[in-house]
């Protein structure tokens, strides 16, 4: 499947000399990054669905 995955616990940095200031700031970054690549973000029901949650 395709997917990205994001989140402090994976990268703490936006930058190689800049910390991320928040999980939020990195999750709206790889949105735009998916944007761009003419993909969507799942929504809550897809993301829950794909990982088997009910």
């Amino acid at each position: 499947a395709d997917a990205v995955r994001t989140g402090l616990e994976d990268n703490i940095r936006v930058t190689k000399d800049r910390l991320a200031a928040s999980n939020a700031e990195l999750v709206g970054l790889a949105a735009e990054a998916v944007a761009r690549h003419g993909r969507r973000v799942a929504t809550p029901a897809e993301a829950r669905a794909a990982l088997r949650l009910g």
